[in-house]
């Protein structure tokens, strides 16, 4: 049937949830029928969640993580230690190690990896703040754990050889993860060997 027939609102309903990752037209169909059909749905107190997390949630201006304060719950817990620091490409990737439980030192998510046909480098990351970082905390080891894809590899390879040259342990998670694949895609069991194997970064 044309989308001439739906209703505008519903159009623009499911156009907004194809615009969500892995929503595809069919899902984006399901899921706004369950949203206006379902007894259990309650499409008000999703919209006002959906908000109130769009307006309270900020960077964690230390390691990048979501927070409502300056500091989110990782960087000031006291329980977490200091040293060392994972390196991560965004805060999605923070969770997936979370929820594997097997990293009790605290993080830094540069925001993205190098991508130099889409005009991301060094200076649209946050790496001038992890350099500060460093130089701050004076970390005893950096752990790695970018996507074993071309770009994580060169944004690693780069890093590395950088702090590794101020002195500073450089390790990466082995890879037990798939190539080309994101940590967000991973099971807890393959984020534990991937830490715990975790190997120094050569640079020769």
């Amino acid at each position: 049937m044309s989308k001439v027939y739906y209703p505008a609102p519903y159009l623009l309903l499911t156009d907004e949830l194809q615009r969500l990752p892995g929503i595809g037209p069919r899902s984006a169909e399901r899921i706004a029928l369950w949203l206006l059909q379902s007894r259990g749905a309650n499409p008000t107190r999703l919209a006002n969640a959906i908000q109130e997390a769009s307006q309270c949630l900020r960077t964690c201006k230390l390691c990048g993580f979501f927070t409502t304060e300056d500091l989110c719950r990782i960087c000031s817990a006291p329980e977490r230690r200091v040293h060392p620091i994972c390196v991560v490409e965004t805060a999605i990737d923070i969770i997936a190690i979370e929820r594997a439980s097997v990293f009790l030192g605290r993080y830094h998510a540069l925001g993205g990896k190098f991508s130099p046909l889409n005009g991301i480098g060094p200076e649209q990351l946050r790496v001038t703040s992890l350099l500060a970082r460093v130089k701050s905390e004076r970390p005893q080891e950096i752990i790695f754990a970018l996507s074993a894809d071309v770009e994580g590899e060169a944004t690693t390879h780069y890093l590395a050889r950088l702090f590794s040259e101020q002195g500073v342990l450089v390790s990466r998670i082995a890879h037990g993860l798939p190539v080309g694949g994101g940590l967000e895609y991973a099971d807890a069991g393959t984020l534990s060997c991937a830490i715990s194997g975790r190997s120094r970064i050569s640079l020769e």
